[in-house]
Protein backbone atom coordinates (compact mmCIF):
# COMPACT_ATOMS: atom_id res chain seq x y z
CA UNK A 1 0.00 0.00 0.00
CA UNK A 2 1.51 3.50 -0.67
CA UNK A 3 0.30 6.38 0.68
CA UNK A 4 1.12 10.68 -1.42
CA UNK A 5 1.17 13.28 0.67
CA UNK A 6 2.31 16.79 -0.35
CA UNK A 7 3.91 19.15 1.72
CA UNK A 8 2.31 22.52 1.77
CA UNK A 9 4.89 24.14 3.70
CA UNK A 10 7.64 25.24 0.45
CA UNK A 11 6.21 27.60 -1.95
CA UNK A 12 9.56 26.79 -4.35
CA UNK A 13 8.21 23.43 -4.72
CA UNK A 14 4.58 24.52 -5.41
CA UNK A 15 5.12 24.77 -9.26
CA UNK A 16 6.50 21.13 -9.33
CA UNK A 17 4.29 19.45 -7.53
CA UNK A 18 0.94 20.99 -9.79
CA UNK A 19 3.38 19.46 -12.64
CA UNK A 20 3.36 16.40 -10.82
CA UNK A 21 -0.41 16.68 -9.50
CA UNK A 22 -1.17 17.32 -13.68
CA UNK A 23 0.82 14.08 -14.81
CA UNK A 24 -1.03 12.01 -12.16
CA UNK A 25 -4.86 13.06 -13.46
CA UNK A 26 -3.45 12.82 -17.03
CA UNK A 27 -1.84 9.17 -16.23
CA UNK A 28 -5.50 7.89 -14.53
CA UNK A 29 -7.21 9.81 -17.24
CA UNK A 30 -5.56 7.68 -19.42
CA UNK A 31 -6.09 4.55 -17.64
CA UNK A 32 -9.97 4.98 -16.97
CA UNK A 33 -10.43 5.54 -20.22
CA UNK A 34 -8.53 2.57 -21.43
CA UNK A 35 -10.43 0.48 -18.80
CA UNK A 36 -13.45 1.87 -20.05
CA UNK A 37 -12.68 1.30 -23.74
CA UNK A 38 -12.04 -2.32 -23.08
CA UNK A 39 -14.99 -2.91 -21.08
CA UNK A 40 -17.65 -1.06 -23.03
CA UNK A 41 -15.78 -1.74 -26.53
CA UNK A 42 -16.02 2.58 -27.25
CA UNK A 43 -13.70 5.11 -25.74
CA UNK A 44 -15.78 7.39 -23.77
CA UNK A 45 -16.74 10.94 -25.36
CA UNK A 46 -14.97 13.93 -24.22
CA UNK A 47 -18.34 15.57 -23.17
CA UNK A 48 -18.65 12.70 -20.23
CA UNK A 49 -14.74 13.89 -18.45
CA UNK A 50 -13.94 17.21 -19.07
CA UNK A 51 -10.48 18.06 -17.73
CA UNK A 52 -9.39 21.14 -15.54
CA UNK A 53 -8.08 24.31 -17.25
CA UNK A 54 -4.59 25.81 -15.57
CA UNK A 55 -6.08 29.18 -14.24
CA UNK A 56 -4.50 31.98 -13.01
CA UNK A 57 -6.50 35.23 -10.90
CA UNK A 58 -5.55 38.14 -9.83
CA UNK A 59 -6.39 41.16 -8.48
CA UNK A 60 -6.84 45.25 -8.44
CA UNK A 61 -8.57 47.64 -6.64
CA UNK A 62 -10.76 47.63 -9.53
CA UNK A 63 -11.28 44.17 -10.56
CA UNK A 64 -9.98 40.61 -10.88
CA UNK A 65 -7.93 39.30 -14.30
CA UNK A 66 -8.59 35.79 -14.78
CA UNK A 67 -6.37 33.96 -17.47
CA UNK A 68 -7.35 30.21 -18.57
CA UNK A 69 -5.53 28.31 -20.78
CA UNK A 70 -8.13 26.33 -22.96
CA UNK A 71 -5.81 24.70 -26.02
CA UNK A 72 -7.65 23.25 -28.54
CA UNK A 73 -10.82 25.24 -28.31
CA UNK A 74 -12.09 27.79 -30.83
CA UNK A 75 -13.98 31.51 -29.55
CA UNK A 76 -17.41 29.69 -30.60
CA UNK A 77 -17.05 26.74 -28.03
CA UNK A 78 -15.97 29.07 -25.02
CA UNK A 79 -19.24 29.87 -22.30
CA UNK A 80 -18.75 31.99 -19.37
CA UNK A 81 -21.01 32.80 -16.99
CA UNK A 82 -21.16 35.26 -14.09
CA UNK A 83 -23.54 34.80 -10.60
CA UNK A 84 -22.80 37.17 -8.20
CA UNK A 85 -18.97 35.97 -7.04
CA UNK A 86 -18.76 32.84 -9.18
CA UNK A 87 -17.32 32.93 -12.41
CA UNK A 88 -17.84 29.44 -14.58
CA UNK A 89 -16.19 28.61 -17.60
CA UNK A 90 -16.60 25.34 -19.79
CA UNK A 91 -16.89 24.58 -23.53
CA UNK A 92 -19.68 23.81 -25.62
CA UNK A 93 -20.29 21.75 -28.91
CA UNK A 94 -19.24 23.92 -31.80
CA UNK A 95 -22.29 24.51 -34.40
CA UNK A 96 -22.75 22.12 -36.39
CA UNK A 97 -24.17 21.89 -39.76
CA UNK A 98 -26.91 19.06 -39.03
CA UNK A 99 -28.53 21.24 -36.56
CA UNK A 100 -29.41 23.97 -39.20
CA UNK A 101 -26.47 26.44 -38.29
CA UNK A 102 -25.16 29.22 -40.44
CA UNK A 103 -22.84 26.82 -42.38
CA UNK A 104 -26.31 24.45 -43.47
CA UNK A 105 -26.63 27.49 -45.41
CA UNK A 106 -23.59 27.02 -47.74
CA UNK A 107 -22.99 24.41 -50.06
CA UNK A 108 -20.67 21.85 -48.56
CA UNK A 109 -17.96 20.06 -50.51
CA UNK A 110 -17.74 16.37 -50.42
CA UNK A 111 -17.96 15.05 -46.98
CA UNK A 112 -15.04 14.49 -44.89
CA UNK A 113 -15.08 10.80 -43.24
CA UNK A 114 -12.74 10.07 -40.64
CA UNK A 115 -10.74 7.10 -40.61
CA UNK A 116 -8.71 6.96 -37.73
CA UNK A 117 -8.73 9.73 -34.96
CA UNK A 118 -6.16 9.57 -31.83
CA UNK A 119 -6.44 13.31 -30.53
CA UNK A 120 -9.60 14.01 -29.10
CA UNK A 121 -12.00 17.17 -28.82
CA UNK A 122 -10.82 18.50 -25.36
CA UNK A 123 -13.67 19.55 -22.92
CA UNK A 124 -12.49 22.10 -20.05
CA UNK A 125 -14.69 22.92 -17.00
CA UNK A 126 -13.98 25.30 -14.26
CA UNK A 127 -15.73 27.68 -11.42
CA UNK A 128 -13.70 29.97 -9.33
CA UNK A 129 -15.34 32.05 -6.70
CA UNK A 130 -13.65 35.55 -6.05
CA UNK A 131 -13.88 37.70 -2.83
CA UNK A 132 -16.54 40.54 -4.35
CA UNK A 133 -19.19 40.48 -6.73
CA UNK A 134 -18.58 40.86 -10.59
CA UNK A 135 -19.97 43.65 -12.65
CA UNK A 136 -21.17 41.79 -15.88
CA UNK A 137 -21.41 44.57 -17.93
CA UNK A 138 -18.30 46.55 -17.58
CA UNK A 139 -16.20 43.40 -17.48
CA UNK A 140 -14.70 42.01 -20.90
CA UNK A 141 -13.22 38.56 -22.17
CA UNK A 142 -10.27 38.07 -24.77
CA UNK A 143 -9.82 34.55 -26.48
CA UNK A 144 -6.08 34.35 -28.28
CA UNK A 145 -4.20 31.41 -28.90
CA UNK A 146 -5.86 28.97 -26.85
CA UNK A 147 -5.74 31.38 -23.84
CA UNK A 148 -8.62 33.23 -22.72
CA UNK A 149 -8.21 36.00 -20.37
CA UNK A 150 -11.26 37.82 -18.49
CA UNK A 151 -11.01 41.38 -17.25
CA UNK A 152 -13.96 41.54 -14.23
CA UNK A 153 -14.72 45.12 -12.57
CA UNK A 154 -15.93 44.67 -9.08
CA UNK A 155 -19.69 45.40 -8.12
CA UNK A 156 -20.05 48.52 -6.72
CA UNK A 157 -22.17 48.10 -3.60
CA UNK A 158 -25.31 49.81 -4.19
CA UNK A 159 -26.06 53.22 -1.56
CA UNK A 160 -22.24 53.28 -0.84
CA UNK A 161 -20.49 56.33 -0.77
CA UNK A 162 -17.42 58.16 -0.40
CA UNK A 163 -16.55 60.37 2.32
CA UNK A 164 -13.70 62.64 1.34
CA UNK A 165 -11.53 63.21 4.64
CA UNK A 166 -9.91 66.74 5.21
Amino acid sequence: MFVLSRSVHRPVVAPFARAVDRSFDDAFERFFATAARGALGTRPSAATAPRTPALDVSETDAGYTVVVEAPGVSRDQLKVSIEGRRVSIETVDAPDAATGDTAAAKPQPDTIRVLHRERGVARYARSVNLPAEVDESASQARFENGVLTLTLTKKVPTGATRIDVR
